[in-house]
Formats: C-alpha cells, sequence, structure tokens
C-alpha cells in the first residue's frame, strides 16, 4: 500500500495551551486508522486540522504529496477528504435526497456534477447506508442514529479518497453499532476509501480498526495494532489512572 496521508510535526495552540504537540504519522491508502485517548487529548483537532475546519499553528499536512495545511475546508474536500461530525450537520428543511444531492454537488473530488450525476450518487450513496426507503422523508423526522448515515450518505456522495469521522457511534446501541461497523468496514472495502476515526467506543475500535493511534494531552502516547496498544503500559494509565490496574 501507498501512504496518502503524511502529518509532519503537528502543532495546534489556543492561546498557551496546546492541543496537538509534534504530532507525527502516515495513514495508507485503504487503511482503517482509529484515534483514540482521554477527554481532551486532541483528537477532534486532529480532525479538524486535517480538514482544514482548524489551522495547525506549526508542522505540516500532506495528501498524496500535495499540502493540505492552510487551505481552507471547501479546497481540501475537493481534493478528496471528506469529514462526517459527531453532531449531524444535515439541513433539516430538506429531504434526506437533498441533502446527499448536495454533498454530491459542492463536495465532489473529482470536478463539477450536473444535478443528474449529483442525483444518481445521491441514489447510490443513500443505498449504499441502508435510507433509500427514507430518501424523501425530511430530514427533521430522523432519529440520531438515521441522521449519522445521512451524514455519511453525504460524504460519501462525493466519492472521498479520505474519510474523517468523528465520534459517529456515540450514543447508539448495540444493534446500531453493529450496523454502523458493518458500514464503515464495507466502505474501505468495496469503495476503497481510507478510514481516520476518532472513537471512545471501545468494542467498536477493536473490532474494526487495523492501527490504533493514542492521544494523549496533545502528544502521541503509543501506536500500533490494536491488541498490542491496548496492553501497552502508558496507554492503561492513561486511561485508568494507574499501570497496575490492567
Amino acid at each position: 500500500m501507498s501512504l496518502l496521508l503524511e502529518v509532519d510535526g503537528a502543532e495546534k495552540r489556543f492561546g498557551g495551551l496546546p492541543a496537538l504537540d509534534g504530532v507525527t504519522f502516515g495513514v495508507d491508502e485503504g487503511e482503517i486508522l482509529a484515534v483514540v485517548g482521554p477527554n481532551g487529548a486532541g483528537k477532534s483537532t486532529l480532525l479538524k486540522t486535517i480538514g482544514g475546519l482548524e489551522r495547525l499553528t506549526a508542522g505540516s499536512i500532506s495528501l498524496s504529496g500535495s499540502k493540505l495545511d492552510g487551505l481552507p475546508p471547501y479546497r481540501i474536500r475537493h481534493r478528496g477528504v471528506a469529514m462526517v461530525m459527531q453532531t449531524p450537520q444535515a439541513f433539516a428543511s430538506m429531504t434526506a435526497r437533498e441533502n446527499a444531492v448536495l454533498g454530491a454537488m459542492f463536495g465532489s473530488a473529482t470536478g463539477l456534477l450536473s444535478e443528474r450525476e449529483a442525483r444518481v450518487r445521491a441514489e447510490e450513496a443513500l443505498g449504499f447506508v441502508g435510507l433509500s426507503d427514507r430518501a424523501e422523508d425530511p430530514v427533521a423526522t430522523f432519529n440520531l442514529h438515521q441522521l449519522r448515515f445521512l451524514e455519511l450518505a453525504r460524504a460519501l456522495a462525493g466519492h472521498p479518497r479520505l474519510l474523517l469521522l468523528d465520534e459517529v457511534m456515540a450514543g447508539l446501541n448495540d444493534a446500531e453499532l453493529e450496523a454502523s461497523i458493518g458500514i464503515v468496514r464495507t466502505v474501505r472495502n468495496q469503495l476503497g476509501v481510507t478510514v481516520i476515526w476518532v472513537e471512545h467506543v471501545m468494542k467498536a475500535v477493536m473490532n474494526l480498526a487495523e492501527r490504533i493511534l493514542v492521544l494523549d494531552f496533545g502528544t502521541m502516547l503509543a501506536e500500533g495494532a490494536p491488541a498490542d496498544v491496548m496492553r501497552d503500559p502508558s496507554v492503561i494509565e492513561a486511561y485508568l489512572g494507574s499501570s497496575s490496574s490492567a
């Protein structure tokens, strides 16, 4: 596999406080990377710097060797990076189809689309996440689980190369969690989309991630295979307060 994303010495400071402090890692094409850590570790900030919602204080981010840091979010989206936030951002006054069409038309990584092309992509994306039968329903009638699937459909309608997921499985019941895990896995396996995924639900992480990056107070604490990382004494201490708690 070839390297898709490279983050080199990423720093982000809010006033004098470092949210990210020298974070360096790479992500290969087709990989599912989970980013975990205690509350306030800098996980969401990392995703936002990749997606352009926050600007780095220092360091660099590149996609296939092309610089991303400093670009506005819409240009990063057009480079093939889509982000799904924990709190859905759908247009509640529109239907699910209309939301997905917007994702295709304005978030496409393959250039400007006609309305017809955008509708085709929207239908495919809604079908992919199991919302075809809700396509004409107003988004205001959707529950949290359906809204998150719609956000994913809107992102996929733009045919991204890299998908950033920010705690999209928080608050789901067991059935919804299993469905979400299956869809993210299929996004990678069938569509070839690379995934960076911030998550607190460790059951999902251990079932889905191929590699884990652990952040703590904005610094990298550990990186590697899920089973190895979660046995790391420093990771156990960061989560539980004592390495003797393992």
